[in-house]
């Protein structure tokens, strides 16, 4: 039977979207703004949404009932929002969306439920967009490390190649690794995607292997895109790195490294072997 929920709920729930419009608005351009910075966010909200699906599905024999203890959260939230309003940061307004997402869902779908897609909205904060100024020693350790290893791999395909710095050398010019082509935008995706992977993976073996392997295998993607750059740049001309090719070699770290992380998730034997422990979720 289906719950019918009081109006004054729903109005609640209008007035926060209407609240909160102009911070989404302000997080797609952020995350549309380039694949470079913080596209994590754009890839990230949909898995999300797929997991807190998957959970309700799951969940569905649970009691649907409106908690009053969303108001403990929400109002928390607005209090931050209140702030931004103030300082005009916008950050602090996204985060207060994300404490928001919990306090509407113990009005709409109450405590039981809450618990179950919990895990998933606090991941939410993931896909923030985090200001450089907080990550700059990370980016310049990823800029050494692709670096590193793109000049390790460049010669086994015939490619001589000098490293200095942040910079490769070659034959048709050099090539800059600079905060953009670091793959923090990368790392970052794996890892909340790994944290919600292991999450949903039933056997503990398999969580210790998404959890170790995701720095890994963003890492390897980001290298693999600069020593594919560097390649097309040797055989057909710096001018190369000005086409459509450059932010789609972005794109292709996020569509290496996300499938490798699920794949090794084995998502699909949950079904068979019913949910994650709870201690997964610590």
């Amino acid at each position: 039977m289906r719950t019918v929920r009081p109006a004054w709920l729903w109005i609640v729930a209008l007035a926060l979207i209407a609240l909160f419009a102009p911070t989404v608005v302000w997080l797609w351009q952020r995350w549309t703004l380039s694949v470079w910075h913080n596209a994590h966010g754009l890839l990230l909200v949909p898995v999300v949404a797929y997991f807190v699906r998957d959970e309700l599905i799951r969940a569905r024999n649970l009691p649907e009932s409106s908690s009053g203890w969303g108001f403990a959260i929400l109002i928390p939230a607005l209090a931050l929002q209140a702030a931004d309003a103030g300082l005009n940061t916008q950050l602090l307004s996204a985060v207060a969306l994300v404490l928001a997402l919990p306090g509407l869902s113990l009005l709409f779908l109450g405590m039981a439920r809450t618990k179950a897609i919990l895990f998933p909205l606090l991941l939410l904060v993931l896909a923030l967009p985090i200001p450089l100024s907080f990550t700059e020693t990370i980016h310049l350790q990823l800029r050494h490390l692709a670096t590193a290893g793109t000049a390790a791999l460049l010669p086994w395909i015939g490619i001589p190649v000098f490293a200095q710095g942040t910079e490769l050398h070659t034959a048709r010019g050099a090539l800059q690794v600079a905060d953009a082509c670091s793959g923090f935008s990368t790392l970052h995706a794996a890892i909340a995607v790994s944290l919600l992977t292991a999450y949903m993976t039933p056997l503990s073996s398999r969580r210790a292997l998404v959890l170790l392997a995701a720095a890994p295998i963003a890492i390897a993607s980001n290298i693999l895109r600069i020593v594919l750059l560097v390649s097309l740049m040797v055989w057909r001309g710096p001018e190369i790195l000005d086409t459509f090719i450059h932010p789609l070699s972005g794109l292709m770290t996020f569509a290496l490294s996300l499938p490798l992380i699920f794949w090794l998730g084995g998502n699909d034997s949950r079904a068979a072997t019913g949910p994650a422990p709870v201690v997964a979720q610590s």
